[in-house]
């Protein structure tokens, strides 16, 4: 059964730092890139950031370019999102997933079957 689990969110101030963690288990997911994605209170799920399954592609959403940091350890299966420069504009509830295709990167989540319970990051001003 496939679980992915997401830790790492909490209460920080603006311009303050934090570090998600996605971890996977019950499937090998070496051949499948990763993905974050958030949703804020009454906003639609939006894409923040993919990396390939190699490591070597990234993709990120303009909003985030050059504040996150999306890699993962395929060995360990667990992906991470390192945020800095958080805004309140970056409060949502964080989600990873994994698409449905091998050696796909897609910023669409309908191509996303695999997903976390989320965990919520808040940016205080």
């Amino acid at each position: 059964q496939v679980q992915l689990v997401e830790s790492g969110g909490g209460l920080v101030q603006i311009g303050d730092s934090l570090r998600l963690s996605c971890a996977a288990s019950g499937h090998s997911f070496s051949l499948y890139s990763m993905a974050w994605f958030r949703q804020a209170p009454g906003k639609e799920r939006e894409f923040v950031a993919a990396i390939s399954w190699n490591g070597l592609d990234t993709n990120y959403a303009a909003s985030v370019k050059g504040r996150f940091t999306i890699s993962r350890d395929t060995a360990k299966n667990t992906m991470f999102l390192q945020m800095s420069n958080l805004t309140p504009e970056d409060t949502a509830v964080y989600y990873c997933a994994v698409p449905g295709l091998i050696l796909t990167i897609t910023t669409n989540h309908n191509q996303y079957p695999y997903w976390g319970s989320g965990t919520q990051v808040t940016v205080s001003s």
